[in-house]
């Protein structure tokens, strides 16, 4: 089988699932009620939810663009920026060619000559970096749910907490030590991220007139950016949403608007993502600091 092939077949692959877990999900809900929530929604918060999401975007360019200095990659800021909005654009809407990371690692390569597995390294761990502070979030706010299961493990998800960190630490010392020194900023970039992500949720609740269960809606989110990052569908369409749907049935809570939350966080990453096509059309210059 030809490189190529592979490629188109898993391409098929996903598409599929990303429509078979769509149909799935809208045989299991009310389309008619998520319709009510989304036209009835405040535009306000969701232009305010743009933006956070937005900004969520910009600090996690700014905590990639910590472990590329650290590999010799003095990329400035603005180039930086410019270069993971494209990678935004081909991670969800040419899903069949060039992914994002790969596009990124293959430009940097191609013009620092950093070494191969020290780029694929540092996107590794600017993943794994953002993946710590969802579950360390994840952990605070299970605590808060008053669901049994939580309770029953309560001491486990405290300890968990530093017990996460100081893997991830030492999964960088032993084999990554020259990322060290970015160690705690990037975690604090990671911070920034998911708070800001986390903020956005509120105010989409806001937007839907939701005021109760709000934690339970910020777990299940937390959860369904785990899920999402699982390379089985297109961008992560119906991954999140099968996540928010069963995490409703969990948590007792109204799956219709379960999905509505979902769908809006998709269409805003999909919104700021489609800015990414102008650095298709003109590939940004990568410059470096002087």
């Amino acid at each position: 089988m030809t490189e190529n092939l592979r490629k188109k077949l898993i391409t098929l692959l996903k598409i599929v699932v990303s429509a078979a877990l769509i149909y799935f999900i809208f045989t299991k809900i009310n389309v008619q009620d998520v319709a009510k929530a989304l036209k009835g929604s405040n535009l306000f918060y969701l232009v305010a939810a743009v933006l956070l999401v937005g900004l969520s975007k910009m600090f996690a360019a700014f905590r990639l663009n910590l472990y590329f200095h650290q590999i010799g990659v003095k990329i400035t800021q603005l180039s930086n920026l410019k270069l993971y909005l494209l990678g935004m654009f081909y991670n969800l809407f040419l899903p069949g060619g060039i992914g994002g990371d790969a596009y990124k690692g293959y430009v940097i390569q191609k013009k620092y000559k950093s070494g191969t597995k020290r780029v694929v390294a540092v996107l590794l761990l600017d993943r794994l970096s953002g993946m710590l502070l969802i579950f360390v979030l994840g952990c605070l706010l299970a605590l808060v749910l008053k669901e049994d299961l939580f309770r029953e493990v309560r001491w486990l998800l405290i300890v968990a907490i530093p017990m996460a960190v100081f893997t991830f630490w030492l999964l960088n010392k032993k084999f990554f030590e020259y990322t060290l020194p970015v160690f705690w900023k990037s975690v604090g970039y990671s911070a920034l991220v998911q708070g800001t992500q986390l903020i956005s949720i509120l105010l989409i609740l806001q937007a839907l007139s939701i005021t109760w269960d709000v934690i339970a809606y910020l777990f299940i989110f937390l959860v369904s950016s785990i899920v999402s990052v699982i390379p089985l569908t297109i961008g992560g369409i119906g991954s999140r949403e099968i996540t928010f749907l069963y995490g409703a049935q969990w948590l007792g809570l109204d799956a219709s608007t379960s999905i509505g939350i979902s769908f809006i966080f998709f269409l805003i990453t999909a919104f700021i993502s489609f800015f990414g096509i102008f650095y298709v059309l003109n590939k940004p210059e990568l410059e470096t600091i002087s």
